[in-house]
């Protein structure tokens, strides 16, 4: 029997391997392609770039469920193209993420007994700074665990100062170019984390309330929202509806607690003539769709709710009540006048702070918005142009859907972490310029004064421009690596995220950023459950990592794991996956052990038509899973060589092999030697994208003469 190391009698322990592993990556240089060697007989090899841009997890915190399975993607990807001698460059970086880190401080804050409103902007600011690089660090280090091959040499932080001045002059174009401009319109409003909020940062959840059906003068109308009525400017009716035309272009008197009401009748094509009565109240400042309307029909906006969610002095007696409070006591008192026909209960969509679940309250007020269409157009242009390919591909009809129906996208948020704009704003017109520093204090058209102004911007407005700002645009650089090979994320971020990255690419660099957008699905718990919490459900990587080794997880979070589908995390399925990391370690210490004087350098023996039909099935599977990774089919690829190894080499070849091996027979005995050590060999490298910390241990134990990391191998070809 050969002599083996010591190490490969003994279980394969995942806790003393990876970590130790790492480092000979790490200290190796390969994860920077500028070191990749041009190895003899290999000409071309490591020449030609594949560029994946990490999508930034946010720094303040772990990595949670789904931050694994993207790293794991990657990773795949990476060391699957670097072995196939491509210069490799995948960039990682963390994320300032702006509202959602500012939101976990201030709960912290919360806990301590103090409040964001209550601290000096700047205290604040440093405080979130300090919080966010010790995240950063914690979650760069679960990055690391996982087995991410990254080029930390050129990690960015969305706060860089490079970054920051980069981002604020794309700012600086767009408003020059006539793409930004500063309106006066409703927003999304969070009056808990008194911010606004762009569309993709809301969600929407089915609510019960109750429809009631006011006496409006000649009218009924239906609504959710009786107490906006002081609010109110104008009835609206559809043109077609032959029930109201009588009273389009009149105006009618409308009794409401306070007073009567003078409104202005409406004719909207907007108006559903199925809905309620088919008359609606118009409340401009208080809804999105009645601003629209306000827009076309030039009708005045009276806000009636402030930005803590009450009623203001234009509401009479009700003034300072929460809506809540003041839908209940105007609804009591519209009754006891009568003019509440009936109340039905209704279910329906209604907005909320996704972080804090507090209903959305639309507000019209002074922000900064960017001109999506014609941006949108540019995106949706390149994508029916084929320049950018989508897997699955039915999320390009969703890209193309959110591109064709964009509106103005609100990028100013009235919290302190983050980016500042850099603008100069009249808080007496609310009109906005640019922070030319002439112009600090000077005084505006109406008799007001210039002042910095204290927004920031959306965190989506600099992750945007990541594949560039990661690749430290506009420095030539690295923009040879530009536009990236592939964008893998989750498929939430198919409106969020994606549509900004190529918009931006197209309007900084006249390129979309990347050719291919891979989305995953939602890691859930082993319920199928989305994680929360709250729920107590959460798992988390790192969790796992240090119980099944980084290899389980890996593996276990991609087989059956199809594009853009979510899928269901349940431990059991790790555990059996650090299983089959065993089953190759058990495997590989009987290969070795009976593999005699035979390397991987010794030439092919005689074989017998058996070996050469087993030959045959190896070169099928190479040429198969191949073909899998090519195509972006990762969980086929693991499937397939889980059962090519587990399947037919351990139980089956090895099993006909072992009388050969203990055999007297030599040119029998070579030949199996031969064979089991070459499956091995291949079963490793196939192996390595998926499990790269196991297969890196063992290939610096398997016979050869030149020793090298198994992270710049070739890929293996047919025998």
């Amino acid at each position: 029997m050969t002599n083996i190391p010591e190490k490969l009698n003994k279980p394969y322990d995942p806790v003393a391997t990876e970590g130790r592993t790492y480092q000979l990556w790490e200290e190796s240089g390969f994860f920077n392609p500028d070191n990749l060697p041009t190895q003899a007989g290999l000409s071309g090899r490591f020449t030609e770039p594949f560029t994946i841009i990490m999508p930034p997890p946010n720094a303040n915190g772990r990595l949670h469920a789904g931050h694994g399975l993207t790293i794991t993607l990657e990773d795949i990807m990476v060391r699957y193209q670097r072995m196939q001698g491509k210069k490799a460059l995948w960039v990682p970086g963390a994320d300032h993420a702006g509202f959602e880190t500012q939101v976990v401080y201030e709960k912290k804050l919360e806990k301590e007994g103090r409040s964001r409103f209550k601290m000096d902007r700047q205290e604040l600011y440093n405080e979130i700074m300090t919080f966010t690089l010790e995240s950063k660090q914690h979650m760069e280090n679960d990055v690391k665990a996982l087995g991410a091959s990254c080029d930390w040499s050129r990690e960015r932080f969305t706060l860089d100062p490079s970054v920051v001045s980069e981002v604020q002059e794309t700012f600086r174009k767009l408003y020059r170019d006539n793409l930004v401009y500063r309106g006066y319109r409703t927003v999304n409003w969070c009056t808990k984390h008194q911010t606004s909020l762009s569309d993709v940062e809301t969600e929407t959840v089915e609510k019960s309330d109750k429809l009631y059906y006011l006496k409006y003068g000649p009218f009924v109308v239906a609504t959710v929202r009786p107490e906006t009525i002081f609010g109110d400017v104008a009835v609206a009716v559809n043109p077609n509806d032959a029930r109201y035309k009588q009273y389009v272009g009149q105006t009618i008197e409308v009794q409401h607690p306070e007073s009567k009401l003078p409104l202005l009748v409406i004719a909207d094509e907007a108006v559903d003539m199925e809905f309620g009565t088919g008359a609606l109240k118009i409340t401009p400042a208080h809804d999105h769709n009645d601003f629209r309307m306000s827009e076309t029909h030039q009708l005045p906006r009276v806000e009636v709710i402030d930005q803590f969610g009450k009623l203001n002095d234009k509401a009479g007696k009700y003034a300072g009540m929460k809506v809540a409070e003041a839908r209940t006591k105007v609804v009591e008192d519209l009754q006891a006048l009568g003019l509440i026909e009936k109340i039905e209960d209704y279910t329906h969509a209604v907005p909320v702070c996704y972080k804090c679940n507090t209903t959305i309250e639309p507000r019209v007020m002074p922000q900064w918005f960017v001109k999506m269409a014609p941006l949108a157009k540019m995106a949706a242009d390149a994508v029916r142009a084929g320049k950018i390919k989508f897997i699955p591909d039915n999320f390009e009809k969703i890209f193309l859907y959110w591109m064709d129906n964009t509106i103005d996208w609100n990028i100013s948020r009235q919290i302190v972490w983050g980016i500042q704009i850099p603008a100069l704003v009249c808080m007496s017109c609310n009109t906005g310029i640019l922070d030319d520093k002439t112009l600090e204090g000077s005084e505006c058209n109406c008799g007001g004064t210039f002042v910095h102004d204290t927004d920031t911007f959306d965190t989506w407005f600099s992750s945007g421009q990541w594949p560039l700002l990661a690749l430290g645009y506009p420095e030539e650089k690295d923009l040879l690596y530009y536009p990236t090979d592939v964008m893998e994320t989750g498929r939430d971020l198919i409106f969020k995220w994606i549509p900004r990255m190529v918009l931006f690419g197209l309007y900084l660099k006249g390129e979309v950023p990347f050719r291919t957008v891979y989305l995953h699905g939602m890691v859930n718990d082993k319920h199928g459950k989305k994680m929360s919490k709250s729920k107590g459900n959460v798992v988390a990587p790192h969790e796992l990592t240090d119980k099944y080794g980084a290899d389980a997880l890996r593996i276990g979070l991609v087989i059956g794991n199809t594009p853009g589908n979510d899928i269901a995390l349940a431990e059991d399925k790790i555990k059996g996956y650090k299983h089959f990391c065993n089953k190759i370690w058990n495997a590989s210490r009987f290969v070795l052990s009976n593999a005699g004087d035979t390397t991987l350098d010794t030439p092919r023996p005689a074989l017998t038509p058996c070996d050469e039909e087993i030959l045959t099935e190896l070169n099928a599977t190479i040429a198969s899973v191949t073909a899998h990774y090519e195509n972006f089919r990762f969980h086929l690829a693991g499937e397939e060589l889980y059962h090519y190894f587990w399947n037919s080499f351990a139980d089956v070849i090895i099993e006909e092999m072992k009388p050969r091996l203990i055999g007297e027979d030599i040119i029998s005995r070579n030949a199996a030697q031969w064979i089991t050590l070459n499956i091995l060999a291949t079963s490793t490298k196939m192996l390595h994208p998926f499990i790269p910390f196991i297969t890196e241990e063992l290939w610096g134990i398997l016979p050869r003469k030149e020793k090298s990391l198994l992270i710049i191998e070739p890929w293996p070809k047919p025998f």
